[in-house]
């Protein structure tokens, strides 16, 4: 089956001269629910890429009976070393609102469904050896790679506390951030700390976007990070790299996107000499 998804690849120079080039598969917002057949598929078929290590940045879920089917989906990818934060999606089902109000300003009202069994997710997800990463540290060593990872929990329902993983970063080659979505605060934050990327989710990569010269134009970033960065990788002077994941699904009452196709990245990490 061809795959339905985009497949963005970047190369960041980010590791010591000489060390081993590392494959990171980043996924996000997958919004699985158990009728999700093709989306599943897709999900089965990122082992292919061979990855030395995977980032997912939350919103795995969007249905009480979806955990089975998320773990299942992944079942290939959990043999390989990876990390994860949740997303709000993780937390509380959708629930029916109106699209555009994501085009509004955030006035930080938050229309949330029924709980969801996210403490099943976390389990499954580190019997298996992933790293969770909600307000923790983690280390790493991939090829001859020292990682240090830390992450966040949920920025936009105000979950996050970064104080709880702030500071330098100990000892390693490579210092990482996990987030689900990219409030400011947190790159802003995790730059003073002198990480080297950072990685998220949460946009959609702007879900509807305009045709734009060169490619197309995101309308929101459904936080307030600016729509020019609301997918792929993007750097600032004096921060770390940024890569944002427009994420696998949508909310299942909001199936549409218009010039954000359904994507993952493989981002290969490289010697910076």
């Amino acid at each position: 089956m061809p795959m339905s998804y985009r497949l963005r690849e970047a190369t960041l120079p980010v590791l010591p001269p000489g060390h081993e080039a590392i494959r990171v598969l980043h996924f996000s917002d997958l919004h699985l629910t158990p009728n999700r057949a093709v989306e599943i598929s897709d999900i089965k078929s990122f082992a292919a890429l061979e990855p030395d290590l995977i980032i997912s940045t939350g919103d795995f879920l969007a249905h009480e009976a979806a955990v089975p089917v998320v773990l299942d989906s992944l079942k290939e990818l959990l043999d390989i070393p990876g990390v994860f934060v949740f997303g709000s999606n993780d937390y509380y089902a959708p629930k029916p609102k109106n699209p555009f109000t994501y085009l509004l300003k955030d006035h930080g009202r938050r229309v949330l469904g029924e709980l969801l069994p996210v403490e099943e997710l976390r389990s499954g997800l580190v019997d298996r050896g992933w790293k969770d990463l909600n307000h923790q540290r983690a280390t790493l060593k991939i090829k001859e790679s020292v990682i240090e990872f830390r992450g966040t929990d949920d920025a936009h329902l105000e979950r996050d506390d970064y104080s709880k993983v702030a500071g330098p970063a100990a000892e390693c080659d490579l210092a990482v951030g996990i987030t689900h979505a990219p409030y400011l605060r947190i790159i802003e934050a995790m730059s003073r700390d002198q990480l080297d990327v950072i990685f998220a989710g949460h946009t959609h990569g702007g879900q509807v976007r305009l045709p734009w010269p060169g490619g197309s134009k995101a309308l929101t970033t459904n936080c307030d990070l600016p729509n020019w960065r609301a997918r792929g990788v993007s750097r600032i002077a004096g921060e770390p790299w940024l890569n944002v994941s427009a994420g696998m699904g949508t909310s299942p009452f909001a199936r549409i996107r218009v010039a954000s196709p359904p994507e993952v990245s493989l981002i290969t990490l490289e010697s910076s000499l």
